[in-house]
């Protein structure tokens, strides 16, 4: 009779549900099988016990047991009730593995309220490693969408939402060798929950830019009001959806299939809609750096080889860019407001057809196809355009959103410029793809605005610089950011002054992250479940690294790293159009990035500089961060930035630009003695300045600052 009735139990749910199960169970044999799987609603532990070959003993809390309904769900369960807060209740959970069942259980401990994976326990993490037990991964996918979670507000909820149970490789958790008991604990549940967020990026769908977007439309609705800019307060995704089609169409009917097309646009959704309008179309579209001068335009066109470029008149104007665009000999440039024009009824029918069908809409939906190219700053030389693919650009958005809780409850401000790939990524494709507001903003220099716009639109999220983070904080009021959940600084080394002064003026801890244009571009990050003050974070899900020595250089070493957010290559100007894979001595699907990093024992990464940001000092490799934290430390309140020039008698020497007018070498020695800094290190020429020049991207203008430093007398 039970059998019949889980039966009949289970074809209803894979009707109701359309229930999906991906992956292969590897290890039916274990002696000691754990199942671990994330929390999303009171149906998880029934669709594990109806979906899984075999027959296993449910772990749940005692309070679950005293409701009666429960109790009836239970009764056709094997089940081990336990109280939390009794510290010797998983002892029981070894004896039940040891004898050989097989053991479900959620290491959250409770069903999400965010969505996103919350708090992993020690206690299940350290049973799995006492026991030596085989973890068996499974992602329920679809449930928090029921009205049997406990999600609340914007977040949408059906009757019967399509759920996916996900079955990821097995695997184990080693217990650590310290002689603690206690760190041997916290050891094994970080490492639960490294696995766990492993497995919620793991178990993505493989998608396009287009379909991710159609895929996010179709769980929150045409009609949910997802992101507003400064021409329209509220675009729904089917507003969105019908721009994307329009734009693509625009962009289909003045280039041929393959060809990169520049891209150069405002902070506005159109630019966005643009993109993934013209990929669906099997177009690359180029982002355009329009802060780049017109030498940096030209040399980002021919690298790419770009013969078209579309923008926008009005745009033109505004950022005062008519004597860049009247440079570009070879380029034609069409302006959107007259491309409009030769937008007839046939092009009308064909976008409120496919808005009615938006499926079929990509000409080659392959996920490992290009789908924008992107350009470095050109600090070092000429930009180089960066080609990324859209599993690349879906991974890292999937990464981030493994390890903190961006969700509909939120609304991010991003001013950052959609050519610069964290502007991209994080604050403009992150949010479309996970139903999380939006508002674009133009520009970040707008440093009385913004901390205005975030009190005003309760905006919960802000990606910046170090650079723009520090000039926010001094014109904002103390209750401007009081929404404010979670501010992420990358693209710079976050100054220790600008932490401070966040924490100190407005009670906010700043996550400090690391990434790469080449990696889409997050490659480490801080959060909530795992900070570490001076360091940028821990490695995102299923990124490897390696460390190379470099000679002259102690502590740490060059990093190199491989992961699904790794670009496909790049487009150099001394090979236009020619697509070069990355380079590193570890081979194919390795980048070399360049950075000088230290990894401690628990995996959080600290960044000494990049290798061209060392001196060779007599000998002696200085690095250019340590003497720029050298000048902070001696003037707090000013910008520093070191540079090298040639030196006959000591190879090279250092230049420190400062805007204090009053520092001084003596300042410096004493600063680096209560530093324990080697007085090498302090500069011997000190360059006084009003600014220093920065890149659209808020970083420092090093190039400049290199010519300025051989130029310096």
């Amino acid at each position: 009779m039970k059998k019949i009735f889980l039966a009949v139990l289970r074809r209803v749910f894979k009707v109701l549900f359309r229930i999906r199960i991906n992956g292969h169970i590897d290890c039916l044999g274990a002696k000691k099988l754990l199942i671990i799987a994330n929390h999303e609603s009171f149906l998880d532990g029934v669709l594990l016990g109806l979906f899984l070959p075999f027959s296993p003993v449910f772990v749940v809390h005692t309070e679950v047991t005293r409701r009666f309904y429960f109790r009836l769900v239970l009764s056709t369960v094997d089940y081990l009730a336990v109280d939390t807060s009794n510290p010797m209740v998983m002892k029981k959970v070894i004896k039940l593995l040891e004898s050989g069942r097989p053991v479900v259980i959620f290491p959250e401990g409770r069903i999400t309220v965010t969505g996103s994976l919350m708090k992993v326990y020690d206690g299940p993490a350290f049973v799995a490693a006492r026991t030596g037990a085989t973890i068996l991964p499974v992602r329920l996918d679809g449930a928090a969408r029921s009205c049997f979670s406990r999600l609340a507000g914007k977040i949408p909820r059906r009757f019967f939402p399509r759920i996916t149970l996900s079955i990821l490789p097995s695997t184990t958790i080693p217990m650590s060798e310290d002689s603690l008991a206690r760190t041997r604990r916290r050891k094994a549940g970080d490492a639960m929950r490294r696995l766990m967020q492993k497995m919620l990026f793991e178990s993505r769908p493989k998608q396009t830019l287009y379909s991710g977007f159609l895929d996010a439309m179709s769980i929150h609705g045409r009609s949910y009001r997802i992101a507003e800019d400064i021409k329209r307060p509220d675009y729904t995704y089917g507003e969105l959806l019908g721009m994307t089609l329009a734009l693509g169409r625009v962009v289909e009917k003045i280039s041929m299939p393959g060809e990169c097309v520049g891209i150069l646009m405002p902070n506005m959704l159109a630019t966005l809609c643009m993109m993934i309008g013209s990929g669906a179309r099997g177009r690359l579209p180029a982002m355009v750096n329009y802060k780049a001068g017109g030498q940096g335009i030209r040399s980002a066109c021919e690298a790419a080889r770009i013969s078209t470029i579309i923008t926008s008149g009005p745009f033109i104007q505004q950022a005062k860019l008519q004597n860049d665009i009247s440079a570009l000999e070879s380029v034609r440039v069409l302006y959107l407001e007259e491309m409009w024009n030769d937008f007839g009824f046939g092009d009308k029918l064909y976008v409120f057809f496919r808005q009615i069908f938006p499926a079929g809409v990509e000409r080659d939906p392959d996920p490992e196809n290009a789908a924008a190219v992107l350009f470095t700053s050109g600090s070092e030389g000429k930009p180089k355009g960066v080609v990324l693919s859209h599993d690349a650009l879906l991974s890292n958005i999937a990464q981030i959103r493994a390890v903190i809780d961006f969700s509909p409850a939120d609304k991010i401000l991003s001013a950052l410029p959609l050519f610069h790939c964290f502007g991209l990524t994080a604050g403009g494709l992150l949010p479309l793809m996970t139903g999380t507001s939006l508002f674009l903003y133009p520009s970040p220099l707008h440093y009385r605005v913004i901390p205005e716009l975030f009190y005003d639109r309760n905006c919960t999220v802000m990606f910046g610089t170090s650079t723009f983070l520090s000039n926010y904080a001094r014109f904002a009021h103390p209750y401007d950011f009081y929404r404010l959940r979670y501010v992420v600084a990358g693209a710079e080394k976050l100054a220790e002054s600008v932490r401070d002064s966040w924490f100190e003026k407005f009670g906010i801890r700043i996550l400090e992250g690391y990434g790469a244009t080449e990696t889409s571009p997050v490659l480490a990050l801080n959060t909530p479940m795992a900070y570490k003050t001076g360091t940028v974070g821990q490695l995102l899900p299923c990124i490897e690294s390696r460390l190379v020595p470099v000679q002259g250089i102690d502590k740490g070493g060059m990093l190199h790293v491989r992961g699904p957010n790794l670009m496909s290559g790049y487009y150099r100007c001394d090979a236009p159009g020619a697509l070069e894979a990355p380079m590193s001595e570890f081979g194919e699907g390795w980048y070399e990035t360049g950075d000088i990093v230290e990894i401690d024992d628990e995996g959080f990464l600290s960044i000494s500089g990049r290798v061209k940001r060392f001196a060779k000092v007599a000998g002696e490799m200085i690095s250019l961060d340590v003497v720029e934290k050298l000048a902070a430390h001696s003037a707090a309140s000013a910008s520093h930035a070191a540079s090298t020039k040639s030196d006959g008698a000591r190879g090279e020497s250092i230049v420190l630009f400062t805007t204090d007018s009053g520092l001084s070498r003596e300042t410096l020695v004493r600063s680096a003695k209560t530093l324990a800094i080697p007085e090498i290190a302090v500069p011997r020429k000190l360059v006084r300045l009003d600014a220093l020049p920065l890149l659209h991207s808020g970083k420092v203008d090093y190039l400049s600052l290199k010519q300025m430093a051989e130029a310096a007398a």
